[in-house]
């Protein structure tokens, strides 16, 4: 049973990525995920691994400390990697390692558009007063921040959150809190962002674009909240999915 393997797969080297521990990361847990390796069946050795994915050795154990971390996978000394006998019993968790890979940020960003679509709306139905002073708050501190040149990532937060506490449901506030790292891009993920010009331009956009949602939910329009958050969460989607096309991340793909 635990020396079970199965058939070969094809070499298959990843295409270029910030990080390509991420993407090896991401297709073996899917694989155990999948069921393609079954509790207890060995994983295979560093050496076939390096062959499949033509990535180095340091690579390789690095995916299967992250993968054992989240308890997808065993180690034994003299004997290898094998998948662990309750892989999917783990939380659910969002390594921040991951997001310096472009097609992990385009999966969390479609994640949150799931959720915060919806988290709009339900904050306009509400049209808590607590929930404005919070979001009227956050976009001072916005509007601060793009003027000073500095980091607008804790006011965006502060943002979101205030969203989600005022959809009235707890658990879209545990997850915006869970998101925290991944709200607002940075200049380690998108390089352009390092001339002072280009940033301002962005976020004062970003900016706009977060007036116009406060004016929705405010409005208690919850369609139009809706609307509105979708707006914004597809421009800044669209927007990294041309940096791959165009920019550092050309070459690597969402499948």
């Amino acid at each position: 049973m635990a020396d079970q393997k199965p058939p070969p797969y094809p070499i298959a080297p990843l295409a270029p990525a910030i990080s390509r521990r991420s993407q090896v990361i991401e297709r073996l847990g899917a694989e155990i995920r999948s069921g393609s390796y079954k509790p207890g069946d060995r994983l295979p050795t560093e050496q076939e691994l390096i062959a499949r994915f033509g990535v180095s050795r340091t690579v390789i154990r690095e995916a299967f400390a992250s993968l054992k971390a989240e308890g997808l996978v065993v180690t034994r000394q003299g004997s290898g990697a094998f998948v662990a006998k309750n892989p999917l019993g783990m939380p659910f968790r969002i390594a921040p390692e991951e997001m310096t890979s472009l097609p992990q940020i385009l999966y969390v960003l479609q994640l949150r558009l799931a959720v915060e679509v919806e988290a709009a709306g339900l904050a306009a139905a509400e049209r808590d007063d607590r929930c404005l002073e919070r979001m009227q708050r956050s976009l001072d501190r916005m509007g601060e921040a793009i003027r000073a040149g500095t980091g607008i990532g804790d006011p965006d937060y502060e943002f979101h959150l205030a969203i989600a506490a005022g959809t009235g449901n707890p658990y879209f506030q545990r997850f915006i809190h869970f998101l925290r790292n991944s709200l607002s891009p940075g200049r380690e993920v998108n390089p352009e962002l390092k001339n002072p010009e280009v940033w301002r331009s962005y976020f004062t956009e970003v900016q706009a674009q977060h007036e116009r949602l406060y004016q929705t939910i405010r409005d208690g329009d919850g369609d139009d909240a809706r609307r509105t958050m979708r707006l914004h969460l597809e421009d800044v989607i669209e927007q990294y999915r041309r940096r791959g096309d165009d920019g550092p991340y050309a070459g690597t793909t969402t499948e």
